[in-house]
């Protein structure tokens, strides 16, 4: 079979690709041998484009649409077009699928054996946001971070032939926090969407409404709030560290970036004094290094 991923990508792929400049970590670094490179990136347009699907950011013009055979008059239906990408992604595993970023998935899943399950949970995730507005408990959370997070680590794993029990508990941790962190920078945005994935307990714990979130500012109590999510996902990041050393190479910088992403984000919220609601914090190039020469001198002690 051909490579697929050596075909030309359309206007609609090569934007939803081009997002990975705007994410906290690098997705596929330079360093990183080119088959790596490839298959992180087939994941993450994969990846990407479900997300734009479920927040409705697909590329003007509805290119995807007609990728997924969905009629026209449905192509603002969130819905439909994560029943007509699933039905695509089956394809992925026993077919010719029609989407151009599926079918540059093909080559890394048959090389790389990797199971539909990690796919279908992303799409269950951004299913799950059309349905679910609201998170009662942080358990609550935790349980949609498995779908929408947790998940793109197991398939990092797969790609690098690197899973273990221990090794995937690890990584649950690590990308848990990432989706956390991701949600604290975009409480704002997701609030004009009719998100909140902030858990209702720790609202009423530290008084906060959703008057108060749709603020352009953050008052005192949002702050403190912001601060105790923030905090969590710090220890998460933390606790996922001996994954890191528990690879070597390229491999072990890899995730130290990725860590390091995270921890540089919450780097820019403490700095921003924990005020995400004037605009989402962002982590700079320093703070990003800083942080990834901090982990992999942590994950080096406990590894």
């Amino acid at each position: 079979m051909t490579d697929t991923r050596q075909a030309r990508p359309d206007a609609s792929s090569r934007a939803t690709l081009g997002k990975a400049a705007d994410e906290n970590f690098p997705v596929a670094p330079f360093f990183l041998p080119r088959a790596w490179r490839d298959d992180l990136m087939a994941v993450y347009g994969f990846a990407r484009l479900v997300d734009d699907i479920g927040d409705g950011d697909l590329a003007p013009g509805g290119a995807d649409a007609r990728h997924l055979g969905v009629d026209p008059e449905r192509a603002e239906d969130r819905l439909a077009l994560l029943d007509a990408f699933e039905t695509d992604l089956h394809r992925v595993f026993d077919g010719t699928p029609r989407h151009p970023l599926l079918r540059a998935l093909q080559p890394t899943v048959r090389r790389c054996g990797l199971a539909p399950e990690p796919f279908l949970g992303l799409i269950a995730a951004n299913r799950q946001d059309q349905l679910v507005r609201r998170y009662e408990t942080y358990d609550d959370l935790l349980a949609y971070c498995e779908l929408s997070a947790n998940t793109v680590g197991r398939l990092v794993l797969g790609i690098t032939g690197t899973e273990t029990p221990e090794r995937i508990r690890r990584s649950d941790e690590i990308c848990t926090a990432l989706q956390i962190v991701e949600h604290l920078q975009d409480v704002a945005e997701d609030l004009g969407r009719d998100r909140i994935y902030l858990p209702a307990e720790d609202l009423k714990r530290f008084h906060v409404t959703e008057g108060d979130l749709a603020r352009p500012t953050a008052g005192a109590s949002v702050r403190a709030l912001i601060a105790f999510e923030a905090e969590r996902a710090r220890t998460l990041l933390h606790a996922g560290t001996p994954l890191i050393g528990s690879v070597d190479g390229r491999l072990r910088l890899l995730l130290a970036g990725f860590t390091a992403g995270g921890l540089a984000a919450l780097d820019a919220i403490t700095d921003a004094g924990f005020d995400v609601l004037s605009g989402p914090p962002k982590a700079t190039k320093p703070s990003l290094m800083r942080q990834a020469g901090a982990v992999l001198l942590r994950a080096r002690k406990e590894g």
